[in-house]
Parts: structure tokens; C-alpha cells; sequence
């Protein structure tokens, strides 16, 4: 006897690739006005204000150069990741939980298309 292997049906594969290419594209545009916003950062137009108020500029700016580059590594994480699940979808192997082997529940994949573990995995994990 042959165990059946769990996995989406090609239709199924198929409207998940739709998603996940979406969400690539959006995820990729908003990378790109964090790295904008980044490079916009360089000059501020605080060079002929006072020297106090520069100083507090000069404080804010690098908050704000640390703030911008943590979410362009977490952008950038979320696009390997969903470039890891359209790879997934390609190989027939989307939607299978790593942990248990069962697939992780279509409402679950629509909403984190990069899931790896189904709830019942995570909540192992707690």
C-alpha cells in the first residue's frame, strides 16, 4: 500500500503562486520607498538652522537611518521567504506542514502565503 502524500490540488497551487506574486510585488514596492526614504534621509535641509536643533536633527536622523535599515533587513527577509514559497509551489510541495506533515489550512495560507508550520505545529512550540 502506498501512503498518499498531502498536497494541494494544481488549481489550488495555482491561486496560491497568484498571491504570493502579489504580495512579491507589493512587498518589493514597499522595500523600495524604505530604501528611498533611506537615501532621502542623507539631507534633511537642516544646515543653515541653529546648532541645538541640529544636534537634536543629527540624533532623530540616525534613530531614523537604524529604524529604516531594521525594516528594509525585515522587508527583505519577507521576500526570500515568499520567494522560498513560490519556489514551494513549483515543486508541489506548498502547504505541507514542515512538523507534522499535514497541510496547513488554505484560510492560514491566504493570509501568511510564506507559512511553513501549521497552528497546531506552532502551538507545539509554545
Amino acid at each position: 500500500m502506498v501512503d498518499e502524500v498531502a498536497r494541494y490540488s494544481d488549481a489550488d497551487l495555482a491561486e496560491f503562486k497568484e498571491i504570493i506574486q502579489n504580495k512579491i510585488v507589493k512587498a518589493q514596492a514597499d522595500l523600495d520607498l524604505i530604501k528611498s526614504a533611506y537615501m532621502n534621509d542623507l539631507n534633511n535641509g537642516t544646515d543653515d538652522t541653529s546648532p541645538t536643533f541640529k544636534a537634536f536633527e543629527e540624533g532623530s536622523e540616525i534613530m531614523s537611518k537604524e529604524a529604516n535599515s531594521q525594516l528594509a533587513i525585515r522587508q527583505e527577509k519577507f521576500i526570500r521567504d515568499l520567494k522560498s514559497a513560490l519556489f514551494r509551489v513549483e515543486n508541489k510541495t506548498y502547504g505541507v506542514c514542515r512538523v507534522t506533515g499535514k497541510l496547513i489550512g488554505k484560510e492560514r495560507l491566504k493570509i501568511v502565503p510564506h507559512a511553513t508550520m501549521s497552528i497546531e505545529a506552532k502551538n507545539l512550540q509554545r
